[in-house]
């Protein structure tokens, strides 16, 4: 019968739903309807079903592409392996299989690239997708060079079997693609057909269920059924003429008499002529130098070869009371690879430098070595079985079991890098990746959990497919390692340690958890300070926390309380942020790549960073673990908790995916430095300028952060300020905003900018925040109140207080007392107005007297007397006979003041 399944497109796919079941050895012949032996050069599995040989892509095999681009890449077959594509298009590998019982599927591959999606998973045949965990759908990242193998249960029936990728270029780095290999299917029925023997095997006899490899010395092409002896070659190159690309440099061992020199070997196989012209020779061996002295911890006894220490010794004799050997590797100089390390080389595409060191000892430090094509892994490994700390420094919380540090250069002219690698069950992502030359420099990774590690340096000249070498002066190399607290390590020094409190104690203890050794003796620290993770003796050891900062309990870090107080010109201010305490989220975008792919970038924020508060970020596609490794961790391995964390969201529309993928998750911070309104905290600088304020009443406090794990960009780690901005007329919680010029969040790619306007990041209210107002008084009683001064930038704090009532006198009373008042004085004032009238009309009746009787005209009677005369004694009675015809007007009495002045000027004049 023949189904059609749809997935992106149409196709169909035939199923047989005879019940055959053919052996090991044998295929359904489809003609027949019967088993057949497979012939000679050929195999079969039986109920299985094996693709090793990729030449071409074998027959069943489907690839479909989404095509969000003009132009996108598919899967490639590369002879011995698979290649996915390396752009952002999202394509599908494909194969439809009907088993008869239940089975399985195997495969393995390499994903060394986070920034490609990489998931597996299976369809039935009505397009619906079988029921997976995450670990089985989206596989595990691998280690540069390193296989994986993915294995996977099937139901019986049909099985349609995805193998997907999809590429996110952010920036302008090539992705490295996922190559897969020896896939493997049981569970079917018979084979339709039988599987040629791939070049190097062979199957000499019908009905083989398997090839095996030709002997050394021969070789066999496609299908062979016998190997050949390896006279001969089917196609003759001419052999070119050798040059410096040839021949590589490496330093002998120390002879008996301790002398080393630099020789030099031809790369093997030599396939150059040295006796043609223009070709290069072998340059003359060195001079016989001095070996190198032996690495501390490790002494030659008159010997040409170093031998470590014994334990509970150093370099230089036995460690005193009070004091314990300080174990470890320290490796500075390089006569003879240290038994603790090895070097390989590896290429995925061919196996020309199988065998070759991928790294040279060179006296003073070990470099990349020669290889065979440039695109060679060139590896070195570095094997701890454990950490073992100090003694008196295993009881503290968030120990520092052990750290590794480097010093390292890099020469290049191509795009070659160099990836250091920590390898426990998974690899650690976290680890950079250092691109191009570097100077000389050095980086440090601090172990926070005891186990055994691998530590890698893997070093490629470039990764595009090559089979020659072009760029051999293209070069890495590293000048020493040291690992400190190594279980196996050697001592070239003894440390102090905490002695029993007894007088003749002299067995080093442990001290619990925030003590420091002083005296011999454990020491807690101060309040407010935090125990340095390196191995610190005496008070140095407890450095004290930033400004609004406090420590824990253990004194193991420092963190926020979420309270913060500023004072300035005799204005104090007190904030409380425990409503931003929790963990702040900020979603920021779109971007897009180069390409057009739409991605966010995700950030959470905890901005106290106290005991329950810290941040998450999780990816739901790469880097899975098994649930034994998440146990064995204590949390998961596809999760990263600390202060400040980013994701990159890839949204599902368009790349042909379920849900949302969250990828390339990463810490951005995992110490508190502490909270000031300054613009500058250890280093690290606020910018103002991003996050202009329209108003400075209430000052902008910065949160500042530190990752001291580096990147390839950032040499000392990344750096997050914080700026928490008082709006009132936010909600408590706020927004958080990116700067504007910066969209990712950071100018620099080192140093990363929020603002946080909330309500909940004002000040305390206080009584200075509100104003009282008095009311009228009514009936006796008067009320005072009392309101917040606008506009209101305060939050919680002091309540403002009850309405007041107090007892006052009535206005009704006042008013009367005013009219009895009012009266009096009225009639007051018109009395004595009275008075005065009649007096002026008395002076006035003698003046009219004294001008009338005048003689003549300027000239006034002589005074008779200045006295009163006669008959005026009864004046008051004479003037009270005066009666007046009619009323004076108040315009006659202007008149007759406007005569008086004049006759009192003719007066004057005469």
């Amino acid at each position: 019968m023949s189904r059609c399944v749809q997935t992106f497109d149409w196709y169909c796919i035939y199923f047989s739903s005879t019940a055959f079941s053919c052996e090991a050895g044998e295929f359904l012949e489809m003609s027949a309807q019967e088993c057949t032996q497979c012939a000679a050069g050929t195999y079969s599995l039986g109920s299985g079903i094996r693709f090793d040989d990729w030449e071409t892509i074998p027959s069943g095999f489907s690839s479909l592409l989404v095509m969000i681009f003009k132009s996108c890449s598919s899967w490639f077959p590369q002879g011995s392996y698979l290649e996915s594509n390396r752009d952002e298009c999202t394509v599908s590998l494909i194969y439809a299989v009907h088993l008869k019982k239940p089975g399985s599927v195997s495969f393995d591959y390499q994903y060394p690239d986070g920034n490609l999606f990489f998931e597996f998973f299976i369809q039935n045949d009505q397009c619906q997708e079988m029921d997976q965990t995450a670990d089985k759908k989206w596989l595990k990242l691998t280690s540069h060079g390193e296989w994986a193998t993915h294995t996977v249960n099937l139901k019986s029936g049909t099985n349609i079997l995805y193998w997907r990728t999809a590429g996110i270029l952010i920036g302008a780095k090539v992705v490295k693609p996922v190559l897969l290999k020896n896939v493997h299917i049981e569970g079917v029925a018979y084979a339709s057909e039988c599987f040629p023997c791939k070049p190097g095997t062979f199957s000499q006899t019908p009905g083989s269920s398997s090839c095996q490899p030709c002997p050394r010395d021969t070789h066999s092409g496609h299908g062979a059924s016998s190997c050949t002896p390896s006279e001969g070659s089917a196609e003759c190159k001419a052999r070119p003429p050798c040059s410096k690309k040839d021949y590589f440099q490496i330093h002998t061992p120390c002879d008996l008499e301790g002398k080393t020199q630099v020789t030099y070997r031809w790369v093997e196989p030599q396939i150059c002529l040295v006796d043609v012209a223009g070709a290069e020779t072998l340059p003359p061996s060195g001079d016989r130098e001095p070996c190198p002295p032996c690495n501390p911890g490790f002494y030659n006894n008159d010997t040409a070869t170093c031998s470590p220490c014994p334990p509970g010794t150093f370099s230089d004799g036995s460690c005193p009371a009070g004091t314990e050997p300080a174990v470890g590797y320290q490796y500075k100089w390089w006569n003879v690879l240290p038994a603790s390390m090895k070097t390989s080389c590896f290429n995925v595409g061919n196996s020309k430098c199988d065998g070759m060191n991928g790294w040279e000892v060179a006296g003073d430090h070990i470099r990349s070595g020669a290889g065979g094509s440039d695109n060679d892994y060139l590896i070195l490994n570095l094997h701890v079985p454990g950490f073992k700390p100090p003694t008196s420094r295993t009881g503290g919380a968030g120990t520092e079991f052990g750290r590794i540090s480097f010093e390292f250069e890099m020469v290049c002219s191509a795009d070659c890098e160099l990836y250091f690698m920590m390898v426990r069950t998974t690899p650690d992502k976290e680890k950079p990746t250092l691109n191009g030359s570097k100077v000389r420099q050095s980086y440090t990774h601090i172990m926070t959990k005891n186990a055994s590690v691998s530590y890698t340096w893997a070093f490629q000249r470039t990764n595009l497919a090559s089979d020659v070498r072009q760029n051999v002066n293209n070069v890495a190399r590293i000048y020493s390692i040291s690992v400190s607290n190594a279980v196996d390590g050697v001592s070239s020094e003894c440390q102090t340690c905490a002695l029993l409190s007894q007088p003749s104690g002299s067995l080093c203890v442990p001290c619990p958890p925030g003590h420091y050794i002083h005296t011999s003796q454990c020491t807690e620290c101060p309040p407010n300070t935090h125990l340095t993770s390196h191995s610190t003796v005496g008070p140095e050891a407890c450095k004290p926390c930033g400004p609004s900062s406090k420590s824990n309990k253990e004194h193991s870090r420092c963190y926020s309380d979420c309270v913060f107080s500023y004072s300035e010109n005799n204005v104090s201010l007190s904030f409380d942020y425990s409503s931003l305490g929790s963990v702040g989220t900020l979603m920021n975008g779109p971007s897009f790549t180069t390409k057009g792919t739409k991605y966010y970038h995700l950030f959470n924020i905890s901005l106290c960073g106290g005991e329950g508060r810290r941040a998450v970020c999780t990816d739901n596609v790469t880097d899975l673990s098994s649930a034994d490794s998440q146990k064995e961790s204590g949390e998961p391995a596809n999760a990263v908790e600390t202060l400040i964390c980013q994701s990159t969201i890839i949204p599902s529309s368009g790349r042909g995916f379920h849900t949302a993928l969250s990828s390339q998750s990463i810490s951005l911070a995992d110490t508190f430095l502490g909270a000031t309104v300054a613009l500058t905290l250890d280093g690290v600088k606020a910018r103002p300028d991003l996050f202009p304020q329209t108003t400075n009443k209430v000052p902008d406090v910065n949160f500042f952060y530190r990752s001291l794990e580096v990147t390839s960009s950032c040499d000392k780690g990344r750096n997050v300020v914080v700026t928490l901005r008082c709006n009132p007329d936010r909600s408590t919680r706020g927004e958080l905003t990116v700067p504007s010029q910066c969209p990712a969040g950071t100018c620099d790619g080192c140093t990363f900018h929020f603002l946080w306007e909330s309500s909940g990041a004002c000040p305390q209210c206080t009584s200075t925040n509100y104003h009282q107002i008095e009311g009228a008084c009514k009936g006796g009683l008067q009320d005072t109140l009392y309101v917040w001064t606008e506009p209101k930038r305060c939050v919680g704090g002091v309540s403002l207080p009850e309405k007041k009532t107090w007892p006052c006198e009535s206005m009704d009373f006042l008013v009367k007392m005013g009219a009895t008042i009012g009266a009096f004085t009225a009639a007051l004032l018109f009395s004595i107005t009275c008075y005065f009238w009649k007096k002026n009309k008395r002076l006035e009746f003698k003046y009219s007297k004294l001008v009338m009787s005048s003689n003549k005209e300027c000239e006034l009677p002589g005074a008779d007397s200045c006295a009163v005369m006669e008959g005026e004694e009864n004046e008051g009675e004479m003037e009270d006979e005066v009666v007046y015809s009619k009323k004076t007007s108040l315009i006659r009495k202007l008149k007759a003041i406007a005569s008086r002045v004049r006759v009192t000027t003719t007066m004057q004049l005469c």
